[in-house]
């Protein structure tokens, strides 16, 4: 069985010239990849947040990971905004370890957050408190992350590209076709 980082290079080429651009950063692509897939495959709930700008993304995949045209088991996959209708109105640390307390107590510390958007935007601060958070971060290096370019003209075509990548990876990772944790 291939590892996953080894696994992520031949996806990568499969598809072309279309994600030639994440050939040089497949190591940081696998390593923060590689973590989410584990934990979602020991059943993990995935808790996803956005920023404003990306919220069509958040919502594409939401109704898409859990494809009916898709055989394999369901992700437990929700939006902070369906969890806590009021999210874009915390402001304060203490605010935010209320709605971090009951997603605890609501989860048993069974989830985690994947983050999508700019770096310094207030809706990433839930995500940035926990290590074991998934990013896909602009304009910023953290922990767990990987990193693009919110000036970048291709933006929205490379997260569609990852987001094709990622839900390749949770199958192969599903059916047991490469490792997460090698």
């Amino acid at each position: 069985m291939p590892d996953f980082a080894q696994w992520s290079l031949d996806a990568i080429r499969e598809e072309g010239g279309s994600l030639s651009w994440l050939e040089e950063d497949r190591f940081e692509w696998s390593k923060t990849t590689a973590y989410a897939l584990s934990q979602i495959l020991t059943g993990k709930t995935v808790i996803i947040i956005t920023d404003e700008k990306r919220k069509w993304l958040e919502q594409y995949i939401l109704t898409s990971i859990n494809s009916v045209e898709l055989d394999r088991p369901l992700v437990p996959i929700v939006s902070i905004d369906s969890l806590y209708s009021h999210y874009n109105n915390l402001s304060g640390g203490e605010m935010i370890d209320f709605v971090e307390d009951m997603i605890s107590q609501a989860y048993k510390d069974d989830c985690f957050y994947w983050y999508i958007g700019k770096g310094d935007d207030k809706r990433s601060d839930i995500a940035k408190r926990k290590d074991e958070s998934y990013f896909w971060i602009f304009d910023e290096d953290f922990n767990n992350a990987f990193t693009l370019k919110s000036y970048d003209t291709s933006l929205d075509i490379k997260l569609l590209q990852l987001f094709k990548l990622f839900n390749a990876s949770l199958n192969a990772t599903m059916f047991g076709e490469v490792d997460a944790s090698s």
